[in-house]
């Protein structure tokens, strides 16, 4: 009985061993952390970044009506309180063009500035529009697209006095809806089940089976087009770039983790790093073919789900409960051990 009870120790120890070494990373580290965290006076959920024609002057949007301001790129922030019908608006991405700006939430709430955000005024939204505006892009003067978390997409051409509408039917409930440079769009439905793609002059979003069993998770474009997407269980996928409608082979740029791929965002047209829970942050300097690890980032205690950037040398990652990390190309960021 005992021989038993010894050989059924060992196995379940065996076990144990096999399980911590499949949990262990062997993805290599950066050489450094070029992430700064920076300091922000709120604690409410970050979920957008824009900055005017002045790369020193920007805005930050999220929930429970959340708008922090800089002037010195990003260094520090101080809140703007805004007079609106509902204090606890959530306020869901922000851009300009220029001097002018506009900030899109829920519920149905369009903020408009002309004078770099010195003042906003608000713009009736029609109560049959379908859902609620969480994305807008600033194109140039007096013109900017919206699109609804139905994937509903407006124009307006006359600073916001009318819109008119891109697509002529919904998609239904998304998860998250991204904006080509080109104007094309893709969104993920709120289940993670399939994705649709919409491109100026169709009349209709075109749905896609995801193609495998894992829920999608996120998707986007890169700066030529091409899409990638980022599944449950720590995958990623590109398309082909010459035949859109076909993916490259999945990546798992780490195996067997227990935490999820967020976002993904190109510093360069090689460069480009990805997000993740618990403050995971992996990046590939050769266009996805191999990835590294920021260890230094991996105490920050947040979900990194937004990565941003505007320039080569000037980007942002957003994390819940008030997280922001500013890019430091130069210089080697302080740890957030050493930060605390």
């Amino acid at each position: 009985m005992r021989s038993i009870v010894r050989s059924w120790q060992k196995i379940f120890a065996l076990f144990l061993v096999v399980l911590m070494c499949i949990g262990c990373s062997k993805v290599p580290s950066i050489s450094y952390n070029p992430w700064q965290i920076i300091t922000v006076p709120t604690d409410a959920k970050l979920l957008d970044i824009a900055f005017t024609d002045n790369p020193q002057h920007g805005y930050l949007v999220g929930s429970s009506a959340t708008l922090l301001e800089t002037n010195d790129g990003g260094e520090t922030w101080q809140p703007i309180k805004l007079q609106l019908d509902d204090p606890k608006a959530r306020f869901d991405s922000v851009s300009f063009a220029g001097k002018e700006g506009w900030i899109v939430g829920e519920p149905s709430l369009l903020l408009h500035t002309t004078d770099e955000g010195r003042s906003w005024s608000s713009i009736p939204l029609s109560e049959k529009l379908p859902g609620s505006p969480i994305a807008v892009k600033a194109l140039k003067e007096n013109v900017a697209e919206m699109a609804t978390n139905v994937g509903a997409i407006y124009l307006t051409t006359d600073g916001g006095k009318n819109w008119k509408a891109q697509v002529e039917s919904a998609v239904g409930v998304v998860r998250n809806i991204e904006r080509g440079a080109d104007g094309k769009y893709v969104a993920v439905s709120a289940k993670g089940n399939f994705y649709s793609t919409w491109e100026p002059g169709q009349n209709a979003w075109v749905p896609h089976n995801r193609n495998s069993s894992r829920r999608v998770e996120n998707m986007g474009f890169a700066d030529n087009g091409q899409l990638w997407m980022l599944a449950r269980g720590g995958q990623i996928q590109f398309n082909d770039p010459t035949k859109p409608e076909e993916w490259q082979e999945a990546q798992y740029p780490e195996l067997a983790t227990s935490w999820g791929l967020l976002d993904l965002a190109y510093r360069t047209p090689d460069e480009l790093w990805i997000g993740g829970g618990s403050g995971n942050l992996l990046r590939s300097a050769d266009g996805g073919k191999t990835w590294e690890k920021d260890r230094e980032v991996e105490g920050v205690a947040a979900n990194l789900y937004k990565i941003v950037f505007f320039q080569p040398d000037q980007g942002f990652i957003i994390g819940d409960r008030g997280v922001l990390l500013k890019y430091r190309p130069d210089t080697k960021a302080t740890s957030p051990s050493e930060a605390a």
